[in-house]
């Protein structure tokens, strides 16, 4: 069947944080200005879920719930499906969300103080999960470098990471795979070379892979855990989640798999610390529904965001070459660097959301590494997109940015 990707659905006085944040930030935006920032989606939930949520309603009572066999199945076939590799249920421990699963590796399993390594520009929550649970952030910024065709895409500083592992007092890395807000998917083999220096150092590795159905045309997700050796387990947490899939962030559901029996135990212990950490009724059988009747679904999606990023790319080829958009190989988000307009970070946001309307995510939220660029979410009608970027080459038309500073009127 062909699902709906082009309705409209507003978002206005539902709590949206996402709608709610752009009302905030400039209150006199029209009501036909769909905000491009936060990863959720701009489409409707899968209707195989929407059905499993109302038939549970008509049929249950709502009181408390604990996961089923059912619940576990779905969970462990949708990695065998889509991922090629089948996890034990024992390994599988559910929280509401990969954030909170991300505080608490860090604080159940390093000490105050202890160095937690990431790779900037990198999802925010990284940086808080280290700074608030009192460890020391340490930074293993990935790279720039050129491609054939003169773009540029990012990898990471393997010999960097080395010497930081090295480090005694460095305990953790926190690994985004696939990479937001870059759009990197990792290969096999820097994997293997990360887990290795990891290993080496007994650094553990709590690998966010809140994105991995999301990959584009031509690239493969590979969990970490399939290019580790057994005796390597106990070095590595994996957290996975419909939410970024099938936008159920709202639900707050989340899988992480940690084989290792002594590392699971205290992952769980920390959790048993924090009162009301499990999952409401609802987060069950929207997962189950999820992944158990969508893979349709999902593929139709990713076609979207392909076609979306496809015309991302040819419009600012076209309108704004000196824009470099970066290759977008997983996530449903585009990274755009903005640095050639010589704006300031605080003059880019400001023509971002008073002037363009767009309503990105600012590149500085995931670090230093990311000032001047733009994090666009794609996961929206297409007309939706289409009508935002018509905003932007105005806006930039009109302030003489860019290709338009010499009075271009292409």
């Amino acid at each position: 069947m062909g699902y709906d990707f082009e309705t409209h659905v507003s978002r206005e006085n539902t709590g949206s944080a996402k709608w709610d944040a752009m009302y905030r930030r400039n209150p006199r935006v029209g009501h036909e200005i769909v905000p491009l920032s936060v990863a959720d989606m701009e489409l409707p939930n899968p209707p195989e879920v929407i059905d499993a949520l109302r038939s549970y309603l008509d049929d249950a009572i709502l009181g408390y719930t604990e996961p089923t066999d059912a619940f576990y199945d779905a969970c462990i076939g949708w990695q065998a499906r889509h991922h090629g590799w089948t996890p034990a249920r024992a390994w599988l421990v559910t929280s509401p969300g990969v954030v909170p699963a991300i505080f608490n590796a860090v604080s159940s399993l390093t000490e105050e103080g202890d160095g937690v390594i990431i790779q900037p520009p990198v999802y925010y929550p990284f940086r808080m999960a280290v700074k608030r649970t009192g460890r020391t952030l340490v930074t293993n910024p990935l790279r720039r470098v050129e491609l054939e065709d003169g773009g540029h895409a990012y990898e990471m500083d393997f010999e960097d990471l080395a010497r930081k592992a090295a480090d005694p007092r460095n305990r953790m890395l926190v690994l985004c795979s696939p990479h937001n807000p870059v759009g990197r998917v990792w290969r096999a083999d820097e994997l293997r070379r990360l887990l290795d220096i990891c290993v080496a150092n007994d650094v553990i590795v709590v690998s966010d892979e809140i994105h991995d159905d999301l990959v584009m045309p031509g690239h493969v997700h590979t969990t970490i855990l399939r290019v580790a050796d057994a005796g390597e387990y106990d070095h590595i947490l994996v957290c996975t989640a419909p939410s970024k899939t099938f936008n159920l962030a709202g639900c707050q559901a989340s899988a992480i798999y940690i084989p290792d029996e002594a590392l699971r135990e205290r992952f769980e212990e920390g959790f048993a610390k924090v009162p009301f950490l499990e999952l409401n009724a609802f987060a069950y059988v929207a997962t189950q529904a999820a992944y158990t009747s969508c893979d349709e679904w999902l593929e139709q999606l990713i076609g979207l965001v392909w076609a979306n990023y496809r015309m991302l790319r040819g419009f600012l080829a076209a309108y704004l070459p000196e824009v470099e958009l970066y290759p977008l190989e997983g996530t449903y988000l585009a990274w755009l660097d903005f640095g050639s307009w010589g704006l300031s970070k605080e003059e880019l946001e400001a023509f971002m959301c008073e002037e363009a309307l767009l309503f990105p995510d600012e590149g500085s939220m995931f670090g230093p590494e990311g000032d001047c660029f733009e994090r666009l979410n794609l996961a929206c009608p297409t007309d939706v997109l289409e009508a935002a970027l018509e905003r932007l080459v105005h806006a930039a038309r009109e302030r003489r940015l860019g290709a338009f500073s010499g009075g271009d009127e292409r």
